[in-house]
Protein backbone atom coordinates (compact mmCIF):
# COMPACT_ATOMS: atom_id res chain seq x y z
CA UNK A 1 0.00 0.00 0.00
CA UNK A 2 2.96 2.35 0.86
CA UNK A 3 4.22 1.85 -3.01
CA UNK A 4 0.71 3.02 -3.87
CA UNK A 5 0.68 6.12 -1.95
CA UNK A 6 4.12 6.80 -3.66
CA UNK A 7 3.13 5.88 -7.10
CA UNK A 8 -0.44 7.80 -7.14
CA UNK A 9 1.80 10.56 -5.63
CA UNK A 10 4.49 10.97 -8.29
CA UNK A 11 1.02 10.51 -10.51
CA UNK A 12 -0.24 13.66 -8.80
CA UNK A 13 2.91 15.84 -9.17
CA UNK A 14 3.06 15.14 -13.12
CA UNK A 15 -0.35 15.69 -14.00
CA UNK A 16 -0.34 19.04 -11.83
CA UNK A 17 2.64 20.19 -13.49
CA UNK A 18 1.30 18.86 -17.09
CA UNK A 19 -1.88 20.40 -16.09
CA UNK A 20 -0.56 24.21 -15.24
CA UNK A 21 2.12 23.82 -18.16
CA UNK A 22 -1.06 23.07 -20.58
CA UNK A 23 -3.65 25.29 -18.97
CA UNK A 24 -6.22 22.26 -19.05
CA UNK A 25 -8.14 22.19 -15.79
CA UNK A 26 -8.62 18.63 -16.38
CA UNK A 27 -5.36 17.58 -15.71
CA UNK A 28 -5.34 19.76 -12.97
CA UNK A 29 -8.47 17.85 -10.95
CA UNK A 30 -6.64 14.48 -11.88
CA UNK A 31 -3.80 15.42 -10.35
CA UNK A 32 -5.83 16.53 -7.12
CA UNK A 33 -7.45 13.28 -6.97
CA UNK A 34 -4.23 11.54 -7.23
CA UNK A 35 -2.88 13.73 -4.19
CA UNK A 36 -6.42 12.61 -2.46
CA UNK A 37 -5.52 9.02 -3.18
CA UNK A 38 -2.00 9.19 -2.12
CA UNK A 39 -2.70 10.51 1.41
CA UNK A 40 -5.72 7.62 2.08
CA UNK A 41 -3.41 5.09 0.38
CA UNK A 42 -0.18 6.83 3.11
CA UNK A 43 -2.38 6.39 5.64
CA UNK A 44 -3.75 2.51 5.45
CA UNK A 45 -0.24 1.84 4.85
CA UNK A 46 0.46 3.14 8.15
CA UNK A 47 -2.15 2.05 10.12
CA UNK A 48 -3.62 -1.80 10.91
CA UNK A 49 -6.62 -2.87 12.92
CA UNK A 50 -6.76 -5.75 14.66
CA UNK A 51 -9.61 -7.38 14.88
CA UNK A 52 -11.67 -8.60 17.86
CA UNK A 53 -10.68 -11.69 19.47
CA UNK A 54 -7.25 -11.68 17.15
CA UNK A 55 -3.61 -10.67 18.24
CA UNK A 56 -0.98 -9.55 16.02
CA UNK A 57 2.29 -9.84 15.38
CA UNK A 58 4.19 -6.81 13.69
CA UNK A 59 7.28 -7.78 11.58
CA UNK A 60 10.00 -4.95 9.94
CA UNK A 61 12.45 -5.98 8.51
CA UNK A 62 12.71 -9.38 9.48
CA UNK A 63 12.48 -8.10 13.14
CA UNK A 64 9.64 -9.35 15.23
CA UNK A 65 7.79 -6.51 17.39
CA UNK A 66 5.41 -6.84 20.51
CA UNK A 67 2.39 -8.32 20.18
CA UNK A 68 -0.46 -5.95 18.95
CA UNK A 69 -3.78 -5.43 20.84
CA UNK A 70 -7.35 -5.76 19.31
CA UNK A 71 -7.84 -2.03 17.81
CA UNK A 72 -6.30 0.71 15.12
CA UNK A 73 -2.41 0.29 15.72
CA UNK A 74 0.09 2.55 13.90
CA UNK A 75 2.59 0.74 12.30
CA UNK A 76 5.62 1.44 9.88
CA UNK A 77 4.83 1.11 6.05
CA UNK A 78 7.20 -1.45 5.68
CA UNK A 79 5.93 -3.54 8.72
CA UNK A 80 3.72 -6.68 7.72
CA UNK A 81 1.45 -8.04 10.70
CA UNK A 82 0.53 -11.99 11.04
CA UNK A 83 -3.00 -11.98 12.84
CA UNK A 84 -3.64 -15.26 15.08
CA UNK A 85 -7.08 -15.92 16.55
CA UNK A 86 -7.58 -16.61 20.71
CA UNK A 87 -10.85 -17.51 19.68
CA UNK A 88 -11.15 -21.54 20.97
CA UNK A 89 -10.15 -24.07 18.03
CA UNK A 90 -10.81 -27.84 17.67
CA UNK A 91 -8.74 -30.28 16.70
CA UNK A 92 -10.44 -33.65 15.98
CA UNK A 93 -8.47 -36.81 15.98
CA UNK A 94 -11.10 -38.96 14.02
CA UNK A 95 -11.88 -40.71 10.32
CA UNK A 96 -8.41 -40.30 8.81
CA UNK A 97 -6.65 -38.72 12.21
CA UNK A 98 -7.72 -41.50 14.43
CA UNK A 99 -4.93 -42.53 16.67
CA UNK A 100 -4.05 -45.78 16.61
CA UNK A 101 -2.72 -46.90 19.67
CA UNK A 102 -2.04 -50.38 21.18
CA UNK A 103 -2.12 -51.52 25.13
CA UNK A 104 0.51 -52.62 27.44
CA UNK A 105 -0.21 -56.11 26.68
CA UNK A 106 0.04 -55.01 22.73
CA UNK A 107 -3.77 -54.96 21.70
CA UNK A 108 -3.96 -52.21 18.64
CA UNK A 109 -7.20 -50.23 19.24
CA UNK A 110 -8.47 -46.56 18.03
CA UNK A 111 -8.97 -43.66 20.01
CA UNK A 112 -10.58 -40.83 18.83
CA UNK A 113 -10.17 -37.67 20.83
CA UNK A 114 -11.00 -34.07 20.72
CA UNK A 115 -8.38 -31.36 21.64
CA UNK A 116 -9.30 -27.59 22.30
CA UNK A 117 -7.24 -25.02 22.37
CA UNK A 118 -6.25 -21.47 22.03
CA UNK A 119 -3.01 -18.86 21.33
CA UNK A 120 -2.52 -16.99 24.43
CA UNK A 121 -2.01 -13.49 23.24
CA UNK A 122 0.98 -13.24 25.58
CA UNK A 123 2.95 -16.30 24.08
CA UNK A 124 1.71 -14.87 20.02
CA UNK A 125 5.50 -13.81 19.36
CA UNK A 126 7.09 -17.09 21.05
CA UNK A 127 3.81 -19.07 18.40
CA UNK A 128 5.15 -17.02 15.73
CA UNK A 129 8.73 -17.88 16.12
CA UNK A 130 7.61 -21.42 16.22
CA UNK A 131 5.36 -21.98 13.49
CA UNK A 132 4.22 -18.70 11.57
CA UNK A 133 0.87 -19.18 11.39
CA UNK A 134 -2.14 -20.21 13.05
CA UNK A 135 -2.81 -23.16 10.86
CA UNK A 136 1.04 -23.66 11.33
CA UNK A 137 0.08 -23.86 14.86
CA UNK A 138 -2.17 -27.22 14.53
CA UNK A 139 -0.31 -28.95 12.34
CA UNK A 140 3.43 -28.63 13.83
CA UNK A 141 2.42 -28.40 17.43
CA UNK A 142 -1.14 -29.19 18.47
CA UNK A 143 -1.47 -31.65 16.23
CA UNK A 144 1.69 -34.36 16.69
CA UNK A 145 2.10 -33.26 20.28
CA UNK A 146 -1.30 -34.42 20.67
CA UNK A 147 -1.00 -37.84 18.98
CA UNK A 148 2.10 -38.85 21.14
CA UNK A 149 0.57 -38.17 24.51
CA UNK A 150 -2.61 -40.09 23.50
CA UNK A 151 -0.59 -43.25 22.62
CA UNK A 152 2.00 -43.20 25.89
CA UNK A 153 -0.91 -42.97 28.02
CA UNK A 154 -2.81 -45.89 26.25
CA UNK A 155 0.50 -47.92 26.28
CA UNK A 156 0.63 -47.64 30.43
CA UNK A 157 -2.94 -49.87 30.64
CA UNK A 158 -4.46 -53.13 29.13
CA UNK A 159 -6.90 -53.40 26.61
CA UNK A 160 -9.64 -53.74 29.05
CA UNK A 161 -9.00 -50.70 30.56
CA UNK A 162 -8.46 -48.53 27.55
CA UNK A 163 -12.10 -49.47 25.90
CA UNK A 164 -13.73 -49.94 29.00
CA UNK A 165 -12.94 -49.45 32.96
CA UNK A 166 -10.66 -46.77 32.84
CA UNK A 167 -11.64 -44.14 30.10
CA UNK A 168 -12.10 -41.33 32.29
CA UNK A 169 -8.84 -41.96 34.36
CA UNK A 170 -6.83 -41.99 30.82
CA UNK A 171 -8.94 -39.04 29.59
CA UNK A 172 -7.88 -36.92 32.93
CA UNK A 173 -3.96 -38.25 32.20
CA UNK A 174 -4.25 -37.23 28.34
CA UNK A 175 -5.75 -33.59 29.38
CA UNK A 176 -3.07 -33.26 31.81
CA UNK A 177 -0.13 -33.97 29.97
CA UNK A 178 -1.47 -31.83 26.65
CA UNK A 179 -1.72 -29.15 28.56
CA UNK A 180 1.78 -29.69 30.62
CA UNK A 181 3.36 -30.04 27.25
CA UNK A 182 1.69 -26.79 25.02
CA UNK A 183 1.25 -24.54 28.03
CA UNK A 184 5.25 -23.36 27.70
CA UNK A 185 4.97 -22.75 23.82
CA UNK A 186 1.90 -20.58 24.60
CA UNK A 187 -1.13 -22.64 23.83
CA UNK A 188 -3.95 -22.97 26.34
CA UNK A 189 -5.63 -26.31 26.40
CA UNK A 190 -8.81 -26.50 27.99
CA UNK A 191 -10.59 -29.31 27.04
CA UNK A 192 -9.68 -32.66 25.57
CA UNK A 193 -11.84 -35.31 25.46
CA UNK A 194 -11.55 -38.97 24.56
CA UNK A 195 -14.52 -39.30 22.45
CA UNK A 196 -14.69 -43.32 21.36
CA UNK A 197 -11.95 -46.33 21.85
CA UNK A 198 -12.70 -49.04 20.03
CA UNK A 199 -10.46 -52.08 19.56
CA UNK A 200 -9.29 -53.10 16.14
CA UNK A 201 -10.58 -55.59 13.70
CA UNK A 202 -7.71 -58.39 15.08
CA UNK A 203 -8.31 -57.29 18.98
CA UNK A 204 -11.95 -57.82 18.64
CA UNK A 205 -11.45 -61.01 17.48
CA UNK A 206 -9.43 -62.11 20.35
CA UNK A 207 -11.62 -60.82 22.47
CA UNK A 208 -14.72 -62.55 21.27
CA UNK A 209 -12.84 -65.75 21.34
CA UNK A 210 -11.92 -65.28 24.69
CA UNK A 211 -15.74 -64.17 25.79
CA UNK A 212 -16.04 -67.66 24.25
CA UNK A 213 -14.06 -69.77 26.16
CA UNK A 214 -14.80 -68.22 29.48
CA UNK A 215 -19.19 -68.82 28.75
CA UNK A 216 -17.71 -72.65 27.35
CA UNK A 217 -15.52 -72.76 31.08
CA UNK A 218 -18.77 -71.57 32.90
CA UNK A 219 -20.84 -73.96 31.37
CA UNK A 220 -18.84 -76.98 32.04
CA UNK A 221 -18.38 -75.70 35.83
CA UNK A 222 -21.98 -74.98 35.72
CA UNK A 223 -22.49 -79.17 34.54
CA UNK A 224 -19.54 -79.92 37.33
CA UNK A 225 -21.90 -78.67 39.71
CA UNK A 226 -24.65 -80.15 38.77
CA UNK A 227 -23.35 -83.42 38.77
CA UNK A 228 -21.24 -83.56 42.17
CA UNK A 229 -24.80 -81.88 43.29
CA UNK A 230 -26.56 -85.23 42.02
CA UNK A 231 -23.49 -87.22 43.31
CA UNK A 232 -23.97 -86.28 46.58
CA UNK A 233 -27.41 -86.54 46.76
CA UNK A 234 -27.46 -89.71 45.57
CA UNK A 235 -25.13 -90.59 48.01
CA UNK A 236 -27.06 -88.93 50.74
CA UNK A 237 -30.08 -91.09 50.18
CA UNK A 238 -28.22 -94.09 49.62
CA UNK A 239 -26.66 -93.52 53.53
CA UNK A 240 -30.13 -92.84 54.69
CA UNK A 241 -31.45 -96.13 53.47
CA UNK A 242 -28.22 -97.98 54.65
CA UNK A 243 -28.74 -96.27 57.78
CA UNK A 244 -32.62 -97.18 57.91
CA UNK A 245 -32.00 -100.87 56.92
CA UNK A 246 -29.31 -101.22 59.83
CA UNK A 247 -31.92 -99.67 62.60
CA UNK A 248 -34.30 -102.07 61.47
CA UNK A 249 -31.62 -105.12 61.17
CA UNK A 250 -30.80 -104.35 64.63
CA UNK A 251 -34.41 -103.70 65.85
CA UNK A 252 -35.93 -107.12 65.19
CA UNK A 253 -34.84 -109.41 67.63
CA UNK A 254 -36.87 -112.88 67.91
CA UNK A 255 -38.83 -111.43 71.07
CA UNK A 256 -39.59 -108.51 68.59
CA UNK A 257 -41.04 -111.14 66.11
CA UNK A 258 -42.61 -113.70 68.57
CA UNK A 259 -45.09 -110.72 69.45
CA UNK A 260 -45.69 -109.42 66.02
CA UNK A 261 -46.36 -112.75 65.46
CA UNK A 262 -49.04 -112.68 68.57
CA UNK A 263 -50.46 -109.59 67.81
CA UNK A 264 -51.41 -110.81 63.97
CA UNK A 265 -52.78 -113.88 65.33
CA UNK A 266 -54.75 -112.22 67.23
CA UNK A 267 -56.13 -109.83 65.07
CA UNK A 268 -56.91 -112.90 62.66
CA UNK A 269 -58.59 -115.11 65.80
CA UNK A 270 -61.02 -112.02 65.75
CA UNK A 271 -62.48 -111.78 62.61
CA UNK A 272 -62.35 -115.29 61.61
CA UNK A 273 -62.30 -118.56 62.99
CA UNK A 274 -58.54 -119.75 61.93
CA UNK A 275 -56.04 -122.48 62.97
CA UNK A 276 -52.55 -121.85 62.73
CA UNK A 277 -49.13 -123.06 63.11
CA UNK A 278 -47.90 -121.65 67.06
CA UNK A 279 -45.27 -119.13 66.55
CA UNK A 280 -42.91 -120.60 68.05
CA UNK A 281 -42.00 -123.13 65.54
CA UNK A 282 -38.07 -123.06 65.74
CA UNK A 283 -36.11 -120.34 63.43
CA UNK A 284 -39.22 -120.02 60.81
CA UNK A 285 -41.50 -117.45 60.66
CA UNK A 286 -45.38 -118.64 62.10
CA UNK A 287 -47.78 -119.59 59.33
CA UNK A 288 -51.81 -118.66 59.89
CA UNK A 289 -54.23 -120.76 57.95
CA UNK A 290 -58.02 -119.07 57.86
CA UNK A 291 -60.28 -122.24 58.40
CA UNK A 292 -62.97 -121.39 56.06
CA UNK A 293 -61.57 -121.77 52.85
CA UNK A 294 -60.74 -125.62 53.46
Amino acid sequence: MFVLAILLLIAAVVLYFVGRSMDRTGLRLGALGALIAALLAGITSVVHVVGAYEVGVPVTFGKVGSPMTPGVNVISPFTTVTSFSTRPVDLNLSDQDVVEVRSSQGGVMEAEVTVKWAVAPSKAVELYRLAGSEAAIQQRLVFPDSREIVRNVFARHTSEEGYSSAREKINAEIAALVKERLAPRGIDVTTVNLRNVKPSKALQDQIDRKIQQQQATERALEAARTAKAESDRRRIEAEGIARANKILNDSLTDKVLMNQCIDAFKEAAAANPIYAVPCANGGSAPVIVDGTKR
